[in-house]
């Protein structure tokens, strides 16, 4: 393993939530792998104030962060102390997101290749009764004078990793764990793993280029770095392809996670990626149509048509091809066990094959009552559906705490989305469409739109 600088981070906070609780001490320790070659460590004024069960955890008093300096006095420090190094803490997700979080407060993208030393423990020390820090501090007889202060807990976690790179074949499981599992001879000659962990590890869009520029791959994530290393890290069909086509790596950051989806799905079909197989049709022909029979049972039918085949036909949904047409009224059919017959996916007459099988219930007979089975019939419609009611903005988390995203459906179609200031209050919506970047309406998104409406709890403003 090459030698690695290793900045070994511990914070004390007021709680345990980065979103609203606040740093309130920071220490971090330099490491070559060998011995400590540097250390840093200052109380924070965190802004807010510190719950009692914290100062008798730590010791750390409101009146002992009054003075100290505000996050944003120390963060260039915090910047030269971590960067071109591994960022290693015990429980590394709880220090970095804190960070993370008190760094896009000011607008700015912290990422660092990470080593978590409960992870590390747990593989080159098993067998363990506990992998906590202060029982590895018991159990290895390490020195400490002050335990859930940040410089004391960052220079026992320190001695840890000492202890642990004694160990044989250590280096490579760090090495695996920091990587994500990727190998460097895996990468496109003109990737590295140091351009992967430069990544952001939020919530946007991002671009594989080849040897030209052109845009060969686009893809969204909740987390663009771990998703871009996932590309690399198993031997696939699609990495294979990857590997042999992508010169670079671009993104752009949305916040909001719906965003990211209606961008994804737009930039596919205006730059036809060529290793993109989904969302590439900009033509929706196929549709799925209901009407209700002589009996009064919905039926649905597939046809190649926009508009409604004749008087008594409605369009429950649209789609950019035949087999994606008719997996889903596949997939609907088994799922709410409607007929297969009455479902346009059987053409003889009487009872179908899978009432004979005893999975449907017998509507293509007249068995089961028109009523029961048409509120199935209705959870499947609702189901291919994608009109969208009304105008209304979306608003959801911007690109950073300061900001929110609208989304504008006017009369059922969506319109684009755009970013307006987190303080909502005292703004009309009517001048959010002044911010709201344009993007072209199809069923694809419009089924999005309603999925993410669905699932999450976001706010709608109508207008």
């Amino acid at each position: 393993m090459k030698k690695k600088l290793f900045a070994i981070v511990d914070i004390e906070t007021t709680g345990g939530n980065a979103k609203v609780d606040r740093i309130t001490e920071i220490g971090i320790v330099t490491h070559d792998g060998e011995r400590i070659i540097e250390q840093y460590e200052t109380l924070v004024n965190p802004e807010i104030a510190i719950p009692d069960f914290i100062i008798k955890l730590t010791g750390i008093t409101n009146e002992m962060v009054a003075n100290a300096p505000h996050f944003y006095q120390i963060a260039k420090k915090v910047v030269e102390q971590t960067e071109g190094k591994v960022f290693v803490a015990h429980n590394v997700r709880f220090d970095y997101s804190f960070l993370k979080m008190e760094f896009e407060r000011l607008g700015y993208n912290f990422s660092r290749p990470k080593l978590c030393t409960v992870r590390l423990s747990r593989k080159i020390l098993p067998g363990l009764a506990s992998y906590s820090l202060g029982n590895l501090i018991k159990k290895f007889n390490i020195q400490t004078v002050a335990r859930h202060r940040a410089l004391a807990d960052a220079q026992a976690t320190a001695e840890l990793i000492q202890i642990i790179l004694k160990v044989d074949h250590s280096d490579a499981t760090i090495e695996q764990l920091i990587n994500q599992g990727i190998k460097e001879t895996s990468l496109p000659s003109d990737i590295s793993l140091e351009k992967l962990h430069d990544l952001p590890e939020s919530v946007g869009v991002y671009y594989f280029h080849d040897e030209h520029g052109n845009v060969v791959y686009v893809g969204k994530s909740i987390n663009i770095k771990k998703r871009v290393m996932e590309h690399f890290s198993k031997p696939t069909k699609k990495a294979d392809k990857l590997h042999r086509y992508v010169h670079d790596i671009s993104f752009e950051l949305t916040g909001s996670e719906l965003a990211a989806l209606l961008l994804e799905s737009f930039e596919i079909k205006r730059l036809q990626p060529f290793v993109n197989k989904a969302q590439r049709q900009r033509q929706f022909p196929y549709t799925i149509q209901y009407f209700a029979d002589e009996g009064g049972y919905t039926n649905f039918e597939l046809i190649k048509s926009k508009t409604p085949k004749s008087e008594g036909y409605n369009i429950a949904g649209e789609y950019p091809q035949q087999k994606s047409a008719k997996s889903a009224l596949l997939a609907l059919t088994d799922r709410y066990q409607l007929c297969r017959r009455l479902s346009g996916i059987e053409s003889k007459s009487g009872n179908c094959f899978y009432h004979q099988i005893q999975l449907c219930r017998g509507a293509c007979v007249g068995k089961e009552p028109v009523a029961k089975y048409n509120e199935r019939a209705l959870l499947a419609i609702e189901q291919l559906d994608t009109e969208l009611d009304g105008t209304f903005f979306i608003v959801d988390e911007g690109r950073h705490q300061g900001e929110k995203v609208i989304v504008l459906i006017e009369e059922g179609v969506y319109r684009g989305f755009g970013y307006v200031d987190s303080n909502l209050s005292g703004h009309l919506p009517a001048h959010w469409i002044n911010e709201i970047k344009k993007y072209p309406a199809n069923p694809e998104v419009h089924k999005i739109i309603r999925h993410y409406i669905a699932k999450k709890n976001i706010q709608i403003i109508p207008f």
